[in-house]
């Protein structure tokens, strides 16, 4: 009964060590997941919104100059004076009171059209600063789901490079056995150690590797770089269901560079035609009130001059009209500027039209390559899977050499190694053709 006992204590502190070490990898992270903390936590991205926010704000009619402006001023004054007269109309010495207020109203009526201008320019700044920070946002994504797919890769690849271990070491084992019963030569059981030792060396350098992209991949998403990273050992190529040309239309209508350079040519247009505005008149209305309290006191002789009190309220309305004659050529030097600005800028989109086009040809094109190349080297795989598997049946039998077996060996390995590069290289195209057609997650 007591050994019982022990027996279960034993079986129960195994399981907790067990699950000690299974949990000290951390939870297990998506590639959403990893998304979604990149875009809390990332200070780039954190950076761009706010820049956003910033030109959203600058939109208004306000901003542009369609209110009124209405300033409020007032003062309050002390004064004295010392006075010796023989005049008997004198005051002598006065002491003085003086409360002030008053309101001012600028309204701009007609400017030319520059505020319809302005706004429409703020308007398209606010667009701007969306498009640009979207496209920092999907570069961003890009950026963290290419470091995480980097580091399944890297993960898949150290699972290969242990199963090699794993099999040169079953490998060195047996020819140790065999030298002993001197059934094997020291040639083979050195070949044995020389590759169980190589395949060691690989595999420590792999776990390297993996601890440097485990770092990379918490730093873009703004978390401690020690942070334990376990993530989903599967890379998975969604299918791609347009073809080129249905392609080349979604990145022509969401792509946000795009979308950017025809925010600058309607920004350069707007400018344009503010420029326009500074030849046309401007009308203005002007009002104000005020209102003004004045106290005088004198003395020594108070009884016979009574406190002098004077209340003063005042308004004025009118319009003023405007019209530059002449700024020494200032205005037409700009009217010249922004018409060569807008140009430029639909120059740009141009440009950037046939940039893209030949960028969704050339992702295309690679993709459905890299695509060829994993459907190849499947089929490689599985071949040299096979062959390993034979070559140990015929190797335990004594059949195989020591180097044909780990020909077989290294040639299995190279293909698994392949495939898993292909596979990344394929699935990085993939997410490269969603940046282009703006399908990247950025919310």
């Amino acid at each position: 009964m007591k050994k019982g006992k022990q027996m279960k204590l034993i079986i129960l502190m195994t399981a907790l060590l067990l699950l000690a070490a299974a949990g000290s990898h951390g939870e297990e992270l998506t590639l959403d997941k990893a998304i979604e903390i990149g875009l809390q936590n990332n200070y780039s991205i954190q950076i761009a919104r706010n820049n956003a926010k910033i030109s959203a704000n600058n939109k208004g009619e306000g901003t542009a100059g369609f209110l009124p402006t209405i300033d409020a001023s007032g003062g309050y004054e002390l004064g004295t004076s010392d006075e010796e007269s023989n005049s008997a109309g004198s005051l002598g010495d006065t002491d003085s009171e003086n409360l002030n207020a008053q309101l001012a109203l600028n309204w701009t009526i007609f400017d030319g059209l520059k505020m319809f201008a302005d706004k429409a320019q703020f308007d398209a700044l606010a667009k701007l600063g969306e498009y640009q920070a979207r496209d920092i946002i999907e570069s961003n994504v890009v950026a963290i789901s290419s470091t995480y797919f980097n580091l399944v890769q890297l993960e898949q690849l150290l699972d290969v490079a242990r199963e090699s271990r794993d099999i040169s070491l079953e490998r060195f084992n047996q020819e140790k056995v065999r030298n002993e019963l001197g059934g094997a030569s020291t040639t083979d059981l050195l070949n044995a150690q020389v590759a169980y030792n190589t395949d060691q060396s690989s595999l420590i350098e792999q776990e390297l590797q993996v601890e440097i992209a485990a770092k990379d991949l918490n730093i873009l998403l703004g978390r401690d770089p020690a942070t334990p990273v376990t993530v989903v050992k599967e890379i998975v190529i969604p299918q791609l269901v347009v073809d080129y040309d249905g392609l080349l239309l979604q990145a022509q209508e969401y792509n946000a560079a795009i979308l950017s350079a025809r925010q600058n040519m309607e920004i350069a247009n707007q400018s344009l035609k503010g420029a326009r505005s500074n030849f046309f008149p401007k009308l203005a209305l002007n009002a104000s009130y005020g209102y003004t309290d004045r106290t005088t006191s004198s003395s020594p002789s108070p009884s016979l001059f009574e406190d002098i009190t004077t209340e003063t309220t005042s308004g004025t309305v009118g319009l003023q009209l405007t019209f530059n004659l002449f700024k020494g050529g200032r205005d037409k030097i700009k009217l010249t500027n922004a018409k060569i600005e807008a140009n430029n800028q639909r120059l740009a989109l141009r440009d950037e039209e046939i940039q893209l086009a030949g960028q969704v040809r050339q992702t295309w094109d690679t993709f459905n390559r890299r695509m060829e190349l994993v459907r190849l080297e499947e089929e490689n795989v599985v071949a040299a899977r096979q062959n390993i598997e034979l070559q140990q049946d015929r190797y335990k039998l004594g059949v195989t050499g020591s180097l044909d077996f780990r020909d077989a060996q290294v040639s299995y390995i190279r293909a698994q190694t392949t495939l898993i590069s292909a596979r990344f290289q394929a699935r990085i195209s993939r997410l490269e053709i969603d940046q282009l057609i703006g399908k990247i997650k950025v919310s």
